[in-house]
């Protein structure tokens, strides 16, 4: 197909590392720098894999945009009540679909684009007020 497809697929599977690192680790200590270094990781060695050199840049921008991204969805999930092990499930769910749609061609270029806008937008809405018991109160 030539090189833009190839640069594709790695940012495309440097976004799906972001994501499902981010999964697992964003709720860590230092869970924020492990995701990236790990996702970063993963895009070097995927842009090697698939078009050496050139695709190692798409591979780490990737990576970036997708840990970057998925962590401030993890840190707003965790602020409203969801537990480590179930967003670390459904993101590495996620994480997958993202990786195998990377392999149509321009999605990874759409999924790199497109992840720090939902990011942004899940950001902008602030946690559900739930009034529990304090509504019984009057």
């Amino acid at each position: 197909m030539g090189e833009w497809y190839e640069i594709g697929v790695t940012v495309g599977i440097g976004v799906a590392a972001g994501v499902a690192f981010a999964g697992v680790l964003a709720g860590l200590r230092f869970g924020f720098a492990s995701t990236v270094l790990g996702a970063v990781v993963v895009g070097v060695v995927a842009g090697m894999l698939i078009n050496g050199w050139i695709g190692v840049g798409g591979g780490v921008v990737g990576a970036v945009i997708g840990s970057v991204s998925a962590a401030s969805i993890v840190r707003g999930a965790s602020r409203r009540g969801a537990t480590v092990s179930g967003t670390a499930l459904l993101l590495i769910g996620a994480a997958i679909v993202v990786g195998l749609l990377a392999l149509i061609p321009v999605v990874g270029y759409v999924e790199a684009l497109l992840m720090p806008l939902i990011a942004a937008r899940r950001a902008r809405q602030g946690p559900d007020k739930y009034a529990g018991l304090r509504s019984l109160a009057k």
